[in-house]
């Protein structure tokens, strides 16, 4: 029987004793059938993974009681991932497949062909939290609320920004150009001659590191005109193949996960 692994908002080990939350009690008891005395992992983010008992455990209400720890909290690469927002089932997927991957932050934007105005980012922070623990990661993506797109361009720290760009001749203020097509709910792949691939693109950076991915019918005109002009922008392209934006989002943390995070080993 495998130990399950549970997010918690408080300090480990704090006085040793830590209350369960109303949906963790249910969950243990009502969904695992688990009893005070079995083992789960306890995990914040920032203190490590904990080995802890059900100390008690009725209905909504338990608690827990902890030992020693098993895991030490590691750095990971900050990962960023930046994502015209799509319909609900497809935001959904990103942010559990973006949390599996290493990402360190889900940031849904709004431009002009975005599909949709509206974003539960409390359902997607819920999803990453619970694909951590499925997972064995020791952090939690931060999620934030939607932004339109220039505004988080315009609060950027600088750091490298890699986007499909599916005009396939636009030039970054890295002088890299590229092509990435969206379209018909896809982005991120395309033919386009000059295209910089994301993975050469990314070799010889190093994390922090963000990836955008565009609406259903791609950037307008002056998006791409924005993007263009920003300094930390890079134009990339992710093949010849058209990709849905869920998809071209999962590759692309995974190429710079392979490239430049700790997939590395």
């Amino acid at each position: 029987m495998s130990i399950p692994r549970l997010f918690v908002e408080a300090d480990l080990p704090g006085d040793g004793t830590l209350a369960a939350t109303p949906a963790q009690a249910h969950y243990l008891g009502a969904v695992l059938r688990r009893s005070p005395g079995d083992p789960v992992l306890l995990f914040n983010g920032r203190d490590g993974e904990w080995q802890a008992e059900v100390a008690a455990l009725r209905k909504d209400r338990g608690s827990f009681a902890l030992g020693r720890r098993t895991r030490a909290q590691a750095p990971e690469p900050p990962l960023r991932l930046l994502l015209a927002a799509v319909k609900r089932d497809a935001m959904d997927l990103v942010a559990e497949k973006a949390t599996e991957l290493g990402a360190t932050l889900i940031q849904p934007v709004l431009t002009r062909r975005t599909v949709t105005d509206r974003v539960n980012t409390g359902r997607l922070a819920a999803i990453a939290r619970e694909a951590a623990e499925q997972c064995r990661r020791l952090g939690v993506p931060e999620v934030r609320e939607a932004a339109p797109l220039h505004a988080v361009l315009d609060a950027w720290d600088g750091a490298p920004l890699l986007f499909g760009d599916e005009t396939g001749h636009g030039t970054t203020g890295h002088g890299a150009t590229g092509h990435g097509t969206t379209g018909h709910g896809a982005a991120g792949g395309g033919e386009g001659e000059g295209a910089a691939a994301l993975a050469g693109a990314v070799a010889g950076l190093a994390p922090p590191l963000a990836w955008l991915v565009g609406p259903e019918g791609g950037f307008d005109p002056a998006e791409l005109a924005d993007l263009r002009r920003r300094p930390f922008v890079r134009a990339v392209t992710l093949g010849p193949r058209i990709l849905r934006a869920e998809t071209a989002a999962i590759a692309g943390l995974a190429v710079m996960q392979a490239v430049a995070g700790d997939w590395r080993g």
